[in-house]
């Protein structure tokens, strides 16, 4: 059944035809934005949650989000993507404490809004924060199956090739500062 806006607008999949990327911004994660981030759980997808989360949970795990709150923005950064007052997501690092060059990369992106850009345009933001702040290279793990996700390194590294380990694909991701 085909759903309609207060306009008389179609609605796919939740989403006015009339936004676009364009209508995003991206700010980093706020003292704020715990009741947020609880709210995304409403437009994700067990298998969003669990590509992202790598378990079964049914919402955003409230550790989590009580881990988000505490990122000192710096060895721990995560920038949100708003759509008026709703985040639509998230992408975070959290340095390698071992080699401080380097840090995990995850990215969670509501259902509605996935395939987008939203995930794109997140991660091309935390890179640039990531190498202000001397890291120059992500890692990320994915399982296997997350077709999205891994064609979303693909098109940002094109020559990533992941080793495997624990059912996950792992990647090491280089950061490129950009050409002067």
């Amino acid at each position: 059944m085909t759903q309609l806006n207060e306009e008389g607008a179609r609605l796919q999949d939740g989403i006015r035809p009339d936004l676009r990327l364009e209508d995003v911004r991206v700010r980093p994660y706020g003292v704020t934005d715990g009741p947020r981030l609880r709210r995304m759980s409403d437009r994700l997808s067990p298998a969003s949650l669990f590509a992202r989360f790598f378990t079964g949970s049914p919402h955003i795990p409230e550790t989590y989000v009580h881990r988000l709150e505490g990122i000192d923005h710096w060895d721990h950064e995560a920038l949100v993507a708003l759509l008026d007052d709703d985040i639509v997501g998230v992408a975070e690092y959290v340095r390698d404490r071992a080699d401080p060059r380097r840090a995990e990369l995850a990215v969670l992106v509501v259902d509605p809004w996935q395939h987008r850009g939203v995930g794109r345009l997140l991660v091309c933001c935390l890179a640039h924060t990531a190498l202000r702040r001397g890291v120059t290279a992500f890692g990320a793990e994915i399982l296997p199956d997350n077709r999205a996700a891994l064609a979303a390194v693909r098109s940002c590294w094109p020559f990533a090739r992941p080793r495997y380990a624990d059912g996950s694909a792992v990647f090491h991701l280089p950061l490129l500062p950009a050409a002067a």
